[in-house]
């Protein structure tokens, strides 16, 4: 039965359904840029929708395999992607991302990269997930003397590739491994290394010209005879983590270093890590574990931010502020409590003569996250920094949170942070903010 109503006179007919394919007549390119965001296996089955779509995903740019997902009772892992890397007919592979489950589908894995290297790849992200005793995958050495279009690799968990002494990869960009391919790529400019358990790496020498980003994180426990020893006269981001007990970590010439993080470091024997950093203008410090001395008579010059977890390490945060006369932010991070003995150098704030000069002519934003109110020391910081900034015009500090519940805690953190918002600034025009976080249960 038709359907009718009226609507302001208007006698309006319910319109029909009508089943239209209007995905298809899409551009080519377009459908194409959607499908690469799917993953392979669902790309490969739009062969089926239709006439037009049969040969559209062998020309998708991008393709992604999971052993744990990409398998059929009729063919093996291995076999899906071997087939599908000779199907592709784009002349330009952008990424392949291989994850390999057990040992024996990653077998294969110098069929695969071969058949990538043929289709000009431009990234390759090769992943032997969760493999506790890989067997080193054997790649024909002609696949390493010359690559004119691979731009991004990355090798993770656990990958021992049997590469060639002679690598020439002249178009890779950004590296992310755990193995020393650094000599054969004099356009690199972006490395990751992750160094973890039953590795056989156990010196790094870098040296690259190019390189413009480095990111170190290193979980391997080792007995004290590992180390690094870095030349990146480029480099203008730096990200290392996680060492512990090295015998050795020397950096050679950092002129042009701009931004750095360096966190979770414990014990060096021999290393300058603090002492390269002086041309940083943003500087990331967790050096709550760090045993060795800290450097004095470094001058930071160049920086204008930094951010620094405290641990009660009062003597670092003194020495970062005499050390850097230009600095304008100044963010401090509570992460955790450690004990009055734990810091490397006893220090007091009511012993200071001199005021930083970046306290008198430069600071003008004061952060503190996770702020201990219960904690005198702690409020003797704030309220130095305070009194002192003569240039803040923002001071922003965040507390701890506290159960609904425990309302004896709520009124004396009120009290306290009121007293702490009545202490003389030395800045007129300071804007200062508290956030106090509660549970409410």
């Amino acid at each position: 039965m038709e359907q009718k109503c009226k609507i302001g006179g208007q006698s309006l007919r319910k319109p029909e359904v009508v089943n239209e394919d209007r995905i298809s007549e899409l551009p080519e390119p377009l459908l194409l840029q959607i499908l690469s965001s799917v993953p392979t296996k669902t790309v490969r089955a739009t062969s089926a929708l239709s006439k037009s779509w049969r040969s559209l995903w062998e020309l998708v740019p991008n393709l992604k395999f999971d052993s744990e997902f990409d398998k059929s009772e009729h063919h093996s892992f291995s076999e899906i992607v071997f087939r599908s890397l000779l199907s592709h007919k784009h002349p330009v592979l952008e990424s392949l991302h291989l994850v390999a489950r057990d040992e024996s589908e990653a077998s294969d894995v110098g069929i695969w990269i071969g058949a990538a290297f043929a289709r000009h790849v431009r990234k390759l992200v090769l992943d032997l997930h969760n493999q506790e005793s890989v067997s080193s995958a054997r790649l024909p050495s002609v696949l390493w003397s010359f690559n004119s279009t691979l731009e991004t690799l990355e090798l993770k968990n656990l990958i021992l590739l049997d590469i060639p002494s002679s690598v020439c990869l002249k178009s890779l960009r950004k590296l992310q491994c755990l193995l020393n391919l650094f000599d054969g790529c004099p356009g690199l400019e972006d490395l990751s290394v992750n160094r973890k358990r039953n590795t056989d790496v156990f010196y790094f020498f870098i040296e690259v010209p190019s390189l413009q980003r480095l990111t170190i994180k290193d979980s391997f426990a080792g007995e004290g005879g590992e180390g690094y020893v870095i030349f990146t006269p480029s480099l203008k981001y730096l990200n290392i983590s996680g060492f512990e007990l090295l015998a050795f970590c020397l950096f050679y010439d950092t002129p042009k270093l701009e931004e750095a993080k360096v966190v979770d470091i414990s014990y060096i024997f021999n290393q300058n890590i603090l002492s390269i950093l002086t041309s940083a203008k943003r500087l990331t410090l967790d050096l709550s574990s760090f045993k060795n001395e800290y450097p004095t008579g470094i001058i930071f010059h160049q920086l204008v931010h930094l951010e620094l977890s405290t641990l009660k390490q009062w003597n670092l945060l003194s020495l970062m502020l005499d050390s850097c006369p230009k600095l304008q932010t100044l963010k401090l991070i509570d992460l955790c409590r450690y004990a009055e003995k734990d810091c490397l150098v006893g220090w007091d704030w009511s012993q200071r003569k001199c005021v930083p000069d970046c306290l008198l002519f430069h600071l003008e934003t004061f952060m503190w996250t996770v702020y201990d109110w219960e904690q005198e020391d702690e409020e003797e910081v704030a309220i130095y920094i305070l009194k002192n900034a003569r240039r803040l015009k923002k001071a922003f500090i965040s507390t701890k949170p506290i159960k609904s519940k425990e309302v004896k805690k709520l009124e004396k953190r009120r009290e306290m942070l009121n007293q702490l918002a009545t202490e003389v600034r030395a800045s007129m025009t300071c804007h200062l903010e508290f956030k106090c976080d509660t549970f409410f249960l």
